[in-house]
């Protein structure tokens, strides 16, 4: 009976999610409401000392990262450096060459830092554009914008700054580089895989006789690249958030240690720091910064003409992305506190080697969830401590950890009720029955390469 309370609890959470509903108003609900049914007395309790508690410790870790995420990608979005970016990388690749364009765009645009809901948006005007011309039918541009933003640069790649890639350095005690040989092997898999299935259902298309189509609803106007910035001039900031971000987790290594005490007038003792487990987090906020302040400096009087209304959208936005998340984790710490859960963690002990027990565990949430920052939470919450003691014995670095971790949590999120799926539908004017195969064939692809990295691992002892 307790462990089909859990299971009905999650599934209320990602049939509401799949709904539409609002996570933020129903993971508490689902949460609380297997509480009720296990222990009525404990629902207060639970909610103030538990949920609440760990939802607020989310938001203290992680909102500034969301916050200066979703920033960065509005300046970057708001000085055209984003078009310039994707002009120069059509005109490198060609426009005879539109998916592989597009995919590598995408790519750019999220291994520099730039939100994966600001890149749908930057890239789907220039991604019609180059379908059109080359005659590719429509339906492909959501899958080949997954492939290249949801994909390897969200979470495979070493040093990305996407929110994946930074969760498991708490858990960890690791840095957004760990175990970067296996990343890139990951990533090279999926890139690879990506492009020869999406260049297979185009050579299906063609020889069915099918074009860009017509009658289309949310088509872009059409793209004026007169006044673009110099192109190494957009990639700049993305650069360097990329290179300081790493000198920014060695430094913070060096000069602070793992506890760091300040002493202030006003504090009644010396405030403490634990900095091991946000050391990542410290460096990923100050390379974003660094980026947003290399846009002002070379596009201030472009940012500035629309900021005041560009940064209310991207605070918005990043707000509702970190509770929507923190929500979930809140909602995966009470389930882990159910005598239910004890079940289920049984039963995925039962898996022998730690590695393909994390991948499965944290797919499946992330899956259920429909979030993969959401998924890997929950798991992580309430497993990670399992999955140390595990690797551990098993003479696992937890570098490799958290590379898995990451990859896994991209996995198979993407199921309908995605919110990143859903928004890239809707910005590209499909539905679901004309493109979400091609978005879900590239989520398993996504999840056969965790695998493939983990198979690697053991043949090559590569990390």
């Amino acid at each position: 009976m307790s462990f089909l309370i859990c299971l009905a609890a999650l599934a209320f959470l990602m049939f509401v999610a799949y709904r539409g509903y609002s996570v933020i108003l129903f993971a508490p609900v689902a949460a609380l409401g297997a509480v009720l049914l296990t222990d009525p007395s404990a629902v207060a309790p639970i909610f103030s000392g538990l949920f609440m508690d760990k939802m607020v410790g989310f938001v203290k870790n992680y909102f500034p990262v969301f916050l200066l995420g979703a920033v960065f990608g509005k300046v970057i979005e708001l000085s055209g450096f984003s078009k310039s970016i994707v002009s120069a990388v059509i005109g490198v690749v060609g426009h005879g060459r539109a998916i592989i364009a597009i995919v590598l765009v995408c790519g750019v645009l999220t291994y520099g830092g730039v939100s994966l809901f600001v890149a749908v948006f930057a890239v789907y005007p220039f991604a019609v554009e180059m379908f059109k011309q080359s005659n590719i039918p429509k339906r492909l541009i959501p899958g080949t914008i997954a492939l290249g933003a949801f994909t390897f640069t969200m979470d495979s790649l070493p040093g990305t700054p996407q929110i994946q890639n930074i969760i498991p350095t708490t858990f960890f005690k690791t840095d957004v580089y760990a175990a970067p040989w296996l990343g890139i092997i990951g990533g090279l898999f999926i890139f690879i895989c990506g492009i020869l299935y999406l260049e297979w259902q185009l050579r299906k298309a063609v020889a069915a006789g099918e074009g860009y189509g017509t009658g289309h609803t949310n088509e872009p106007e059409p793209i004026a690249n007169d006044k673009l910035v110099n192109p190494w001039i957009a990639i700049l900031p993305l650069v360097a958030v990329g290179v300081v971000n790493y000198i920014f987790t060695t430094l913070i290594k060096a000069n602070y240690g793992k506890t760091y005490e300040v002493a202030m007038p006003g504090l009644a003792k010396p405030l403490a720091v634990d900095v091991t487990p946000v050391v990542a987090i410290w460096a990923v906020e100050g390379a974003l910064l660094v980026g947003i302040l290399l846009v002002l400096a070379f596009a201030y009087r472009q940012v500035m003409a629309k900021f005041a209304e560009g940064s209310k959208a991207a605070i918005a936005g990043a707000l509702l992305a970190s509770m929507n998340t923190a929500s979930e984790y809140g909602f995966g710490a009470v389930i882990a506190a159910l005598p239910g859960f004890i079940v289920i963690r049984d039963a995925l002990k039962a898996i022998p080697n730690p590695l393909v027990n994390e991948a499965l565990t944290v797919t499946t949430l992330a899956g259920i969830t429909g979030s993969a920052s959401g998924g890997m939470s929950i798991a992580l919450a309430a497993m990670a401590n399992d999955f140390i003691a595990a690797a551990n014995a098993a003479g696992i670095s937890p570098e490799v950890l958290h590379r898995v971790a990451a990859m896994a949590s991209g996995g198979m999120d993407t199921l309908p009720h995605n919110g990143a799926v859903i928004t890239l539908l809707a910005v590209c004017g499909l539905t679901h029955r004309q493109s979400y195969k091609d978005i879900f064939a590239v989520t398993c692809l996504k999840t056969t390469a965790v695998f493939f990295v983990i198979a690697v691992y053991y043949i090559t002892g590569l990390k």
